[in-house]
């Protein structure tokens, strides 16, 4: 396969000191036992109120905490006070300046109207800590919606990603949609009536994914507007995992302990669904570390040369690289990592 050779050039390469003088100085306090609250300082809010939601949706909220401390602190327990609710961890153990989430679900298929709750997190280290949540939600016994949510799991960005959902009215007889609000660009919806009569509605909601859509987990919500004067608006989730078109292998290339001025070269592997032609590839760090040869010809598969020369100076190396693909706006991007060491060990 003919090839031809690139030079990555770009600016400077980060220092071990540096990074560890700017971890070291965002490292917060040490936990006291005799502060009993502790806890409730690594959560975002001390509450929180899902507001109206129709019956049988889907309703979630990914409470986020960050630990503050020095030390490693670790979950034993999450619980709630009401059958109606529920709340699970991310993860049980988080190390200084980690984040997590803890996911909290009110169930709206058994419970209506107001549901009051609490939810309670119970940390066992460094110290016992306990933190109560409050929060609340008005499941409306009108409005059904089935599913409870737009789930679009896996899909691929280039497929036509389309969802319906059945939303029912019981009610007054001239209740209408008047609308619906998305997020982004990026997610369209609309509404179509597909029956009406003796105080009932029935809707199709239609939810479609941009092909623009970025690559990622898409997490957002979009809002019904209602002509209803106390209760406008109905929030629904939607969420899912747009696939890229094109991935690397690997994606976290691990270059080891290198010596300054030691060479290594690694392929970097890139499948795609269908020929592409890699145009360049650029990094944001590193100056006169990195190499490439160029792969000539379009293929579904492309393999391409890293060779990496590590620099004199000492420390970690840490870079992401961006490939251009020909006619794709986005780049892929992947890492390399290793470090530079006097003895190479």
């Amino acid at each position: 396969m003919q090839m031809r050779r690139q030079i990555l050039s770009c600016t400077a390469i980060r220092v071990g000191l540096l990074a560890s003088a700017l971890v070291a100085a965002s490292l917060g306090s040490s936990v006291s036992a005799a502060d009993e609250k502790w806890p409730a300082e690594m959560f975002e809010k001390q509450s929180h109120d899902f507001g109206v939601v129709a019956r049988g949706s889907d309703v979630n909220y990914r409470l986020k905490l960050k630990n503050i401390f020095k030390e490693t602190v670790h979950i034993t327990e999450v619980r709630t006070t009401c059958g109606c609710s529920a709340g699970e961890p991310s993860q049980e153990t988080l190390a200084s300046l980690e984040e997590a989430y803890v996911t909290i679900t009110m169930d709206t298929r058994k419970f209506t109207r107001r549901k009051d709750s609490n939810v309670i997190v119970v940390f066992d280290r460094p110290v016992y800590g306990r933190v109560q949540i409050p929060i609340t939600a008005y499941i409306r016994t009108d409005v059904v919606i089935e599913p409870g949510s737009v789930q679009f799991d896996n899909v691929d960005r280039e497929q036509k990603n389309e969802r319906t959902l059945k939303i029912s009215y019981a009610g007054r007889a001239d209740w209408t949609i008047r609308d619906v609000k998305t997020q982004s660009e990026f997610v369209m919806a609309e509404v179509k009536q597909t029956a009406r009569g003796a105080g009932r509605a029935n809707y199709d909601l239609i939810v479609r994914l941009s092909d623009k859509t970025p690559i990622g987990p898409l997490r957002q919500f979009l809002t019904l507007v209602t002509d209803d004067p106390e209760n406008t608006h109905v929030p629904l989730l939607v969420e899912g995992f747009v696939r890229p078109d094109i991935v690397v292998k690997p994606s976290l290339i691990s270059l080891g302990t290198m010596r300054p001025g030691q060479t290594k070269t690694v392929n970097v592997v890139l499948q795609g669904k269908k020929p592409f032609e890699v145009s360049g590839v650029t990094c944001l760090r590193a100056k006169d570390v990195f190499q490439v040869r160029l792969p000539k010809r379009s293929a579904p598969v492309q393999i391409i040369p890293l060779t990496i020369t590590a620099p004199q100076k000492l420390g970690p190396l840490d870079e992401e690289l961006s490939v251009t693909i020909r006619g794709r706006t986005e780049p892929v991007t992947f890492r390399a990592r290793g470090k530079v060491a006097a003895s190479g060990k």
